[in-house]
């Protein structure tokens, strides 16, 4: 069954992930191009948000592989990540990526000329010390990673659906505090492996990134597994999860702007951090579940339209920034430039895109068959 709740969960974090983008430009934070004046104030829900937003879009892709590997077998499955994961990722490496690093280059003046002078200096080396880079698009590789490397176990667990192990996840959803074990395993990994391997998204040395996102990914898949056990504690602790979920944020704020040096606090704020991150989770499913369980008039749409958003977004974005960050106008004034700029134009090139059959293959849009409609 079609669980609507998760397809109105994505939507919302891909539109989240345009404003978070937008914001960038606006904050001390590194980026790829920076406003001339900086909102420091802005970072604090900017933080909020980035607890949570990539670890639940990595939740809700297991859950959605859960859903697609009850009807493929392996090699159908990995065949489907492949044309709308790397097909994607190398059209957008090659056409979209290339004009966000050229306009960084011409900020940084590290390069004066057109972008057509440019292109061919976009395939020298790998970024940042090279140029070929697939800067935003970073979560298509790492999702295709950690699908073909839990297939295998997804397949186990598909067949195996009452194991000891599936009865085992299933218990500690029954218990008290027993959801709060899963946990553990993250925390871990903000404590002892975040501070040797900085976030990097380059796949290769990006171990604190890829280990934590892969765990959240496994635990969407295996969540879904024990069915309704699992949505029915969710809904029942949303509200403690809120409590929780405030409190570890203002936590955490307040030890991260204490001498991160120091190995106790440090420590405690990978707890809080871990924790509230964690309990957002809940709350956002928790309320999804209860008020976004219908298909409604826009779903399948946006749906649809999500993907090739998310591939062009920040290429609109940093080529209006570059016409802004210097301008003598009000940051308000571009921010709602920014947000109407990115979300017509990324609207505008959907409409386009999805009316061809290779133009769908190209931004991972499922083709249509001849016999049914288009949305």
């Amino acid at each position: 069954m079609r669980r609507y709740d998760l397809d109105w969960i994505r939507i919302s974090v891909f539109a989240l992930l345009i404003l978070y983008h937008i914001g960038m430009f606006f904050v001390s934070w590194g980026w790829h191009i920076k406003n001339h004046t900086i909102y420091t104030w802005a970072e604090i829900p900017m933080l909020f948000v980035n607890q949570w937003r990539l670890p639940i879009l990595f939740l809700v892709s297991g859950m959605g592989t859960r859903f697609a590997l009850s009807r493929r077998s392996i090699a159908q499955f990995l065949i489907e990540r492949h044309n709308r994961l790397l097909i994607p990722l190398v059209f957008g490496m090659i056409v979209i990526v290339a004009p966000q690093v050229y306009i960084e280059r011409i900020v940084s003046g590290q390069f004066d000329g057109s972008f057509f002078d440019f292109y061919p200096f976009y395939f020298e080396g790998a970024y940042p010390e090279g140029n070929f880079s697939w800067h935003h698009l970073w979560f298509l590789p790492y999702l295709f990673v950690f699908s073909f490397i839990l297939s295998p176990i997804f397949i186990f667990l598909r067949n195996n659906s009452k194991s000891k192990f599936i009865q085992l996840v299933g218990s500690l959803f029954k218990s008290k505090i027993g959801i709060f074990t899963f946990l553990i395993p993250l925390i871990l990994i903000l404590i002892y492996i975040r501070p040797h391997f900085p976030v990097t998204h380059n796949l290769v040395n990006d171990w604190y990134t890829f280990s934590y996102d892969l765990i959240y990914f496994f635990y969407g898949f295996l969540f879904i597994s024990i069915g309704e056990v699992f949505w029915n504690k969710i809904k029942t602790i949303k509200k403690t999860a809120t409590i929780i979920g405030i409190l570890s944020f203002l936590i955490y704020l307040f030890l991260v702007y204490q001498e991160p040096e120091i190995p106790l606090l440090y420590e405690l704020a990978s707890i809080a951090k871990g924790l509230n991150a964690g309990c957002w989770i809940v709350v956002v499913l928790g309320y999804a579940s209860q008020c976004l369980s219908k298909s409604g008039k826009w779903r399948a749409y946006l749906n649809q339209a999500v993907y090739p958003f998310y591939i062009v977004h920040q290429t609109i974005i940093v080529i209006l920034a570059y016409y802004l960050y210097d301008a003598d106008i009000s940051g308000f004034i571009k921010f709602i430039i920014l947000l109407v700029g990115t979300l017509g134009g990324s609207w505008l090139v959907f409409e386009i895109v999805r009316r061809n059959v290779l133009t769908r293959i190209l931004v991972g849009i499922k083709t249509i068959p001849k016999n049914k409609n288009r949305i």
